[in-house]
């Protein structure tokens, strides 16, 4: 589905059957059938060859295992000569099919010559992973990750420093620098596919795509192109961008501390996109930009409004996990399949009628539970004791602090802590939890423990919050 969708975008931008053929890999009748059909809409290939039909079991793959033998036995044997023997083994499929399984499948001695492209303005666009140890001047030394992206015309090029290689850093980086560059090209090419494809024929044909990364591509309305590093001759389709990066920047440049090299990276991208002309060109990338701009397509998402999208489940505590960390919902949502849409800084929970947005949880383990889930929570739990437990137990989400005092005050007052627990309960949805987790630090350096004292803690403490950003409550 993905490949169908890079025709019809190929299409929509004027290029020829011819161009879009060759570039796609299919035929000229295909690009004409699938320009055709609606526009896609979903990624969800396996489900789409079901409805339509598609496929039937391959007479050939069970002799795959003689062919691949074969062919390590006797190298140069002739394809008429593998059908023969095949035939005699029993195969009783067609002779083009598997002629074509063995110029897959042949062991290859010489590579054919590189061909290197130059792009059309607006056409391509390069990017890419890549990671560098570097020492420091202050006497100490990290490894630095970093993404490169790269205009195939004009040569313009973002680097950003990310925490990692996933599959997150590498869609949100892509839009930054697509927003940076001002606009997004017909395609991208990648160098490595670690984040981008899971699964992918020996000739190199993805069969199933990240679906993070497929997403995000979607709706950006972004053609992929993927060439592989175990296939050098794919190679001169794109240049060894990290290679470049790290040879003109980080070997020819020392740091202080990473400040210093943030600073010195704003530098080099005036320095290579404005002042220093390419040499693959002639003339500096910013003599061509205007051109090649005035051939990008519109972002249609905006970086802090680019969400990445997963299912989930509202457990029965009417919390939703995700990547370890958890946020709450409305009781009434409990059992129901949702989407939790990943912002930069905030989440965002859909399960049927119900939605919440927290925001979002960057340590592994935190919580986040908003107040009128917790009121919820409370109001949902029959009888007096199971409600003096729940508003217990979210006060000791606050986390050590509330431990110790809640223990304290348990043992001190064992006749009176119910009440207590439950004015402290209202004073958490009243104040918030960073404001009562320092009241109950405050009582336990002054020794003061019941509901009473940290009311008062809290009076002379700021203000409650109120509004939307009172749904705080990363614990």
């Amino acid at each position: 589905m993905l490949k169908r969708h890079e025709i019809q975008v190929l299409r929509r931008a004027k290029h020829t059957l011819a161009e879009v053929a060759k570039l796609a890999g299919v035929s000229p009748s295909s690009v004409q059938r699938i320009e055709a059909e609606p526009a896609v809409t979903t990624l969800d290939t396996v489900g789409e060859r079901a409805r339509r039909g598609v496929g039937r079991p391959s007479k050939l793959e069970a002799f795959r295992g003689l062919l691949v033998a074969e062919l390590a036995r006797q190298p140069e044997v002739m394809a008429v000569e593998l059908l023969r023997r095949a035939r005699l083994a029993g195969y009783a499929g067609g002779k083009s099919v598997l002629y074509e399984l063995v110029a897959a499948i042949r062991p290859r001695e010489q590579a054919a010559p590189l061909v290197r492209f130059e792009g059309l303005p607006g056409e391509f666009s390069q990017h890419d992973f890549g990671e560098v140890d570097v020492a420091f001047g202050n006497g100490t030394a990290r490894r630095v990750h970093f993404f490169a992206t790269r205009l195939k015309y004009s040569r313009w090029a973002q680097v950003s420093l990310v925490d990692n290689e996933q599959v997150e850093a590498l869609v949100r980086t892509l839009v930054d620098h697509f927003a940076a560059i001002g606009g997004v090209p017909l395609l991208a090419v990648f160098d490595r596919p670690k984040t981008v494809a899971l699964a992918w024929r020996r000739d190199g044909v993805v069969t199933e795509w990240n679906s993070t990364f497929a997403g995000v591509v979607l709706d950006l309305g972004l053609g992929v192109e993927v060439c592989w590093p175990y296939s050098p001759r794919q190679k001169g389709a794109v240049e060894n961008l990290v290679g470049w990066v790290k040879g003109s920047f980080f070997k020819q440049r020392r740091f202080l501390d990473e400040a210093d090299l943030e600073r010195q990276l704003a530098e080099w991208h005036e320095e290579v996109n404005v002042q220093r002309p390419s040499r693959a060109t002639g003339v500096a990338p910013a003599a061509r930009i205007a051109e090649e701009r005035a051939r990008l397509r519109p972002l249609k998402v905006a970086p802090d409004e680019l969400a990445l999208r997963f299912p989930v489940m509202v457990g029965p505590t009417a919390m939703v996990m995700h990547e370890g960390r958890t946020y709450s919902m409305s009781p009434e949502a409990i059992g129901i399949a949702g989407t939790l849409y990943l912002y930069r800084e905030r989440v965002r929970i859909v399960a049927g009628r119900f939605e919440a947005v927290h925001p979002r949880q960057l340590e592994a383990g935190a919580r986040s539970m908003l107040p009128e889930h917790r009121a919820q929570l409370v109001a949902a739990v029959s009888g007096r004791r199971a409600k003096r437990y729940l508003e217990r137990e979210h006060l000791l989400e606050l986390g050590r602090p509330a431990l110790e005092y809640l223990t304290e005050l348990t043992h001190r007052r064992p006749r009176l802590w119910v009440r207590d627990v439950h004015q402290l309960h209202e004073l958490l949805q009243h104040h918030g939890a960073a404001p009562l987790r320092a009241a109950f630090e405050q009582g336990l350096t002054e020794r003061l423990f019941g509901a009473e004292y940290i009311a008062h803690a809290l009076s002379r403490s700021a203000p409650p919050r109120t509004g939307p950003r009172q749904q705080e409550l990363a614990l």
